[in-house]
């Protein structure tokens, strides 16, 4: 497994079947320009394969504070550890920053319990709408 923080080395083509538990996922050319936005990225790809098969992304001030937007491993590579290096790796890029907050589903809290990050109240906004990115 290899881990880039650019996108220089991943074109759309490989970024095929994330969000799919998304009703309307964004396509690979939307996931693409997301990768390109973020302020951070890390994205886990598959020696083997070529294939990437989990990214974490981050938008921050890059003085006070950053927010942890995705982070997802293709299900089929579940369970070996790849959102751990991922988390890892994305926390090692801000640390020393005052805050880096998240908003997670509640099942999802024990896993990012184990990187010390606690429970906190959130407010979301969702256009569903919008969910594509079209």
């Amino acid at each position: 497994m290899s881990y880039v923080d650019s996108t220089d080395r991943i074109t759309p083509e490989m970024l095929r079947g994330f969000f799919s538990d998304w009703p309307t996922p964004p396509s690979a050319e939307t996931h693409f320009r997301l990768l390109e936005s973020s302020d951070e990225i890390v994205v886990a790809i598959d020696d083997e394969t070529g294939n990437v098969v989990g990214f974490i992304t981050a938008l921050s001030d890059g003085l006070l504070s950053a927010h942890i937007t995705f982070l997802e491993v293709l299900p089929s590579c579940r369970g070996r550890g790849i959102g751990q290096e991922l988390m890892r790796r994305m926390l090692a890029k801000l640390r020393g920053l005052y805050a880096v907050d998240l908003v997670c589903n509640p099942e999802l809290r024990p896993f990012y319990e184990r990187f010390g990050m606690k429970p906190s109240v959130a407010m979301t906004l969702r256009d569903r709408a919008r969910q594509s990115g079209a």
